[in-house]
């Protein structure tokens, strides 16, 4: 296995070390862009949700390997603007746990969901991880800059999971890709046992 390779396999493994609420959703003192673009490569669960639907959407081909990536901030951005407004949405760290769990799985299994059950699945989890956001937007210093720093990072998570989905999609019968997923699912259950 190439160091890139078993690097990307070994962040799942890390996420289930590292697993517990995924507390930076309420942040007491964000700043602007920085903090934006910084919180989803610190925030290992929504990292691994991000890289997994741009893992997912590569192992699916076709118009999903920019679709699901493509939906994924749109919604988040639209959950974000509830999240602000104070609407209520409960369970929202089940849900964001939930969303590991299930893509891992999905990539895992390799089910051959239609492109628009792909959509939902994908639109739904990012509802999750939206609204967590939109809720600590009004905390930060600017948080323009930092929606807008997040999202460049949202974005470049996706394209490193579509990166990674293919390159070890199609050796061994896309198994690696598989296996990746299994241990992202591994971390959703981390991440979901450690949910208060």
């Amino acid at each position: 296995m190439r160091p890139s390779v078993r690097s990307a396999a070994a962040l799942p493994a890390l996420a289930l070390l590292l697993a517990s609420p995924a507390s930076a959703h309420i942040l007491q003192d964000a700043g602007g862009f920085g903090s934006g673009l910084a919180h989803p490569l610190t925030g290992l669960d929504h990292f691994l949700a991000m890289f997994a639907v741009g893992l997912w959407g590569a192992q699916i081909g076709g118009r999903s390997v920019w679709a699901l990536p493509a939906t994924f901030p749109l919604v988040m951005a639209a959950a974000a603007l509830a999240g602000m407004a104070g609407l209520p949405l409960g369970h929202v760290e089940v849900g964001i746990a939930l969303s590991i769990l299930a893509l891992g799985l999905l990539i895992a299994l390799r089910l051959p969901l239609p492109e628009v059950l792909a959509l939902v699945v994908v639109g739904t989890f990012a509802v999750f991880h939206g609204y967590a956001h939109g809720v600590e937007l009004p905390l930060s210093a600017d948080p323009a800059l930092y929606a807008i720093g997040f999202v460049l990072a949202t974005g470049a998570i996706h394209l490193a999971g579509i990166a990674v989905g293919l390159l070890i999609g199609r050796p061994f019968g896309g198994r690696l890709a598989q296996a990746l997923g299994g241990a992202i699912a591994l971390a959703g259950v981390g991440f979901l046992v450690a949910v208060p």
